[in-house]
């Protein structure tokens, strides 16, 4: 029913050096040393990556300060993952909800100038409806398509809760918890972009306001299904997250 690792349809190649706080999670999926793009995340401090939790299913290494994925520019940091913290009420089911997790990091992401943490909304700070977010990713292009070279990024609407939760939407597996945006079938997130902001200016700062949780099977960008965000800011995963990296 759904699709697990969203990606940017519809978008197009983000200015290099920007979107600083986007990195690339990446997996060694044979053993050989040889990592591939598996998700996004979010650079929340120097040692914690922020992104979904149903990206979890082994160790990762972290990239930042990345823009062309098959192309090393110099301004990249690899760093390894020390501890993965899941979100407690995270059951594997992604209509429950609690689809964020954080990865304390070996060693810290340094500021080199291309790279930066991102500011986060304000506890239950919430976006009114058809306000333009931004989403980014190395997703796929199109369903069927490749992972794009280059970083993207498009602009997506924000619906509230009281559309997206109606049946002809998603219906009751939109929560409050969460937030939609998209869903005018034409650009939207995919297999790839999981884990990766909705980056959003408010108060004349950009913030992340969502992690890419899921959206539609089959064709990503279908019309009335936008791409659903977990919502860091909602108070019940904000506090649990908070508790459980303090006692790292």
């Amino acid at each position: 029913f759904f699709v697990n690792n969203g990606r940017v349809i519809g978008g197009s190649d983000a200015k290099p050096n920007t979107w600083k706080w986007q990195i690339s999670l990446q997996l060694d999926l044979y053993n050989e040393g040889s990592f591939s793009h598996i998700c996004g995340g979010s650079i929340v401090d120097s040692f914690y990556i922020m992104t979904a939790a149903h990206c979890i299913i082994s160790q990762y290494r972290v990239m930042a300060g990345e823009y062309s994925l098959f192309e090393y520019e110099g301004s990249e940091q690899f760093t390894s993952v020390e501890k993965i913290i899941v979100h407690p009420d995270w059951n594997g089911d992604l209509a429950n909800g609690n689809d964020i997790a954080l990865l304390k990091l070996v060693n810290p992401i340094y500021d080199n100038g291309y790279v930066e943490i991102t500011n986060l909304p304000y506890p239950d700070q919430t976006l009114p409806h058809g306000f333009t977010c931004y989403i980014t990713g190395w997703g796929l292009m199109d369903y069927n398509g490749s992972v794009p070279d280059k970083l993207q990024v498009a602009p997506l609407a924000v619906v509230e809760h009281a559309v997206c939760s109606q049946p002809e939407w998603w219906g009751s597996i939109a929560l409050k918890t969460m937030v939609c945006a998209g869903g005018d079938g034409v650009i939207s997130g995919c297999q790839g972009d999981s884990g990766g902001p909705l980056n959003c200016l408010t108060d004349g700062v950009w913030r992340v306001h969502g992690v890419v949780s899921y959206g539609p099977a089959g064709v990503c960008n279908q019309k009335f299904k936008p791409t659903v965000f977990t919502r860091q800011q909602s108070q019940p995963i904000n506090k649990k997250l908070h508790n459980l990296a303090s006692n790292c």
